[in-house]
C-alpha cells in the first residue's frame, strides 16, 4: 500500500495553518483553534508514518513528481517517524501550556499576534528536517526553525531577551554558514546533495576531501546541538525566554542537531575515522555540562547545563557505531527530549507560583503547592536515572555498548557517564531540598498554578514516565532503525530508482548477527 502522500502533510499542514493564524492577526481563538488542529493531525500522521515505517519500509514522497536524485525527496523511515512523533507530543504539549498561560495573563490565548504563525513555522521546520532526503533541504529545515526561534527567543522585547537572541542569532549565523559551505563543498566533490546517492559516492572520492566534508558538518551540527565546546551559547540564550519556548527549545531543537548527527555519520561517514573524536567529545560534554549545573543556583541555568550534559550521552553512542550503541542513543534522544521539556515547563510553573527561579529566594514549595511538587519530582527523578524510569534505561542500554565495545576510552565514556549521572542527581536533589523542602527566605507571592498550565506539563512527564512502562517494544523499535541506519540500503532502495543505486546496493536490508 503506497501511502507515500501522507510523508510532506508534517510539513504542509503547519505551513498553511501559520499563514491561516497570520490571517487571523486580530482574532486569537481562530489563531488558536488552527494552530490546535493543524498538530494534532500532525501527531495523527506521524504515528501512522511510524508505523507503516516499521510495517513497509521507508516511505518516500518525491516532490514535483521528480525523482532523487534530480528532485527533493522527503524520506520517513523508522528513525525519522519516530523522531516526527515525539517532536508531535512536545510541540502539541507546549502550545496547550502557551495558551493557557496567555489565558491567565489575560492574552486570550496567545501572548501576542505573531506567536502562533511563528511556532506553526517552528513546527514545519522540525518536521522538514526531519524528513529531509538531501543535504540543502536538511538545512532549508534549520534555516525555518531558526527563522522561528529568532523570533520566539525575543518575544516581549526585554533587554536580557534581546541580549540572549543576539548571542542566539550570532552563533546560529555562524552554524549556518558552516553548513552552507559544507554543502557547496559536497556538491562540488559529489555532484549531489541527495544522501542517498551521497552514500554511494563519499566512499569513492579522495579520502582528505570526506574528511574535511564531515568535519565541517560535524562542527556545524555540533554547535546546533551544542556539544562541547560548541555549547557556550546555550546557557545564556534558553533560560531568559518565555517557559513554553525555553521548554520546546531545550527539548527538540538541540535533538534535531543530533539527528543530523546521526544520519550523516550512519549513511554518509562510515569509516569510522571521526568516531575517536566524537568520543572524546561526548565525554567531556557529559562532565562538562554537569560540572556547570552543579554549581549553578537557578533553575532555570541548571537545567540548562544539565541539557548539554545528557546530549554528551546521545554523542557517546552514536561514537561507538554500533547498533547496540546508535539504539541506546536513539532510545535516550526520545527519553530527553519529553523529560527536559516536562522539566523547563515545570521551571515556568515554580517561577509563576514561587516569583522566580533563584533557589536562593524559593523554598516551602512543598507546603505551598504539594501538587507541583510532585510534578517536579517525577522528571527530575527520571532525569537523574533513577531506577526504573526511562532515564535508567536508557543510559544503562548506553553502558552495556560502552562496555560490549572493549576500548580503552569507550571504558573512559562508561565511567564519565556513572559519574556525569551521580552529580546529575546531586543537582537536582540541591535544587529539590532548596525550591520545595527548606523554608522560604521570604513569604511566597499569593499566587495559583492555573490548572490549564499544570495539565499539559503533567501530561509531557507522563509520556516520559510511560516510555519506561513500554521500553521492551520501543528498544525493539530502536534496535529495527539502527540496523537500517547502519545497512543502509532499506534507505537508499527507497530513494534512489534502480539506475542511479550503483552495485553493491539490494533491496535487501542487512541484519547484523
Amino acid at each position: 500500500m503506497n501511502l507515500s502522500w501522507l510523508v510532506p502533510l508534517p510539513v504542509i499542514l503547519p505551513l498553511f495553518a501559520a499563514g491561516f493564524a497570520l490571517a487571523m492577526a486580530k482574532r486569537p481563538k481562530a489563531q488558536l483553534a488552527s494552530a490546535v488542529t493543524a498538530l494534532t493531525v500532525v501527531l495523527g500522521m506521524a504515528v501512522a508514518l511510524m508505523v507503516i515505517a516499521h510495517l513497509e519500509g521507508p516511505q518516500v514522497a518525491n516532490l514535483g513528481g521528480w525523482s532523487a536524485p534530480v528532485g527533493i525527496a522527503l524520506v520517513a523511515d523508522r528513525l525519522s517517524a519516530l523522531m516526527l512523533v515525539v517532536s508531535a507530543v512536545v510541540l502539541l504539549g507546549v502550545l496547550l501550556y502557551s495558551m493557557a498561560q496567555g489565558l491567565a495573563d489575560g492574552d486570550e490565548g496567545a501572548p501576542v499576534a505573531i506567536y502562533h504563525p511563528t511556532y506553526l513555522v517552528l513546527a514545519a521546520g522540525v518536521s522538514n528536517a526531519f524528513l529531509s532526503g538531501d543535504l540543502f533541504n536538511l538545512f532549508v529545515g534549520f534555516e525555518m526553525l531558526l527563522a522561528a526561534s529568532f523570533v520566539l527567543l525575543t518575544l516581549g522585547g526585554t533587554g536580557a531577551r534581546m541580549r540572549a537572541g543576539s548571542i542566539y542569532v550570532v552563533v546560529s549565523l555562524l552554524s549556518s554558514m558552516m553548513f552552507l559551505a559544507a554543502i557547496a563543498l559536497t556538491y562540488a566533490a559529489t555532484g549531489t546533495l541527495s544522501f542517498a546517492q551521497l552514500s554511494l559516492r563519499i566512499p569513492e572520492i579522495d579520502p582528505g576531501v570526506a574528511l574535511v566534508l564531515q568535519i565541517l558538518l560535524l562542527i556545524a551540527f555540533g554547535i546546533k546541538a551544542a556539544v562541547f565546546p560548541l555549547s557556550a551559547w546555550l546557557p545564556d540564550s534558553y533560560p531568559t525566554a518565555p517557559a513554553p519556548v525555553t521548554a520546546v527549545f531545550a527539548g527538540l531543537l538541540t535533538k534535531v542537531g543530533v539527528y543530523a548527527i546521526i544520519r550523516t555519520q550512519t549513511l554518509l561517514f562510515t569509516d569510522g575515522r571521526m568516531d575517536t573524536v566524537l568520543m572524546v567529545a561526548a565525554i567531556v560534554t557529559m562532565i562538562v555540562g554537569i560540572l556547570g549545573a552543579v554549581a549553578q543556583d537557578d533553575i532555570k541555568r541548571l537545567l540548562s547545563f544539565t541539557l548539554v550534559s545528557h546530549i554528551g550521552y546521545m554523542i557517546f553512542g552514536i561514537s561507538l557505531a554500533t547498533q547496540l550503541g546508535l539504539s541506546g542513543s536513539i532510545f535516550y534522544v526520545v527519553h530527553h527530549i519529553t523529560v527536559q521539556t516536562a522539566l523547563f515547563l515545570v521551571a515556568g510553573l515554580i517561577e509563576r507560583r514561587g516569583g522566580t527561579t533563584s533557589l536562593e529566594r524559593l523554598g516551602s514549595l512543598t507546603k505551598a503547592a504539594p501538587a507541583l511538587a510532585v510534578l517536579f519530582f517525577v522528571p527530575a527523578m527520571n532525569l537523574g536515572g533513577i531506577p526504573p524510569m526511562s532515564g535508567f534505561l536508557g543510559k544503562l542500554g548506553l553502558m552495556q555498548a560502552g562496555v560490549q565495545h572493549q576500548t580503552p576510552l569507550a571504558y573512559v565514556a562508561v565511567g564519565a557517564g556513572l559519574v556525569a549521572s551521580l552529580l546529575t542527581l546531586y543537582a537536582i536533589i540541591k535544587a529539590w531540598n532548596k525550591a520545595f523542602w527548606q523554608e522560604a527566605p521570604k513569604p511566597l507571592p499569593d499566587t495559583t498554578v492555573p490548572r490549564g498550565m499544570f495539565l499539559p506539563a503533567a501530561a509531557i512527564a507522563a509520556v516520559g514516565v510511560a516510555l519506561a512502562v513500554i521500553a521492551g517494544p520501543l528498544y525493539a523499535y530502536t534496535d529495527a532503525a539502527s540496523r537500517d541506519l547502519r545497512a543502509q540500503t532499506a534507505y537508499v532502495s527507497s530513494v534512489l530508482p534502480d539506475g542511479e543505486r550503483g552495485e553493491g546496493v539490494s533491496d535487501e536490508v542487512v541484519e547484523e548477527e
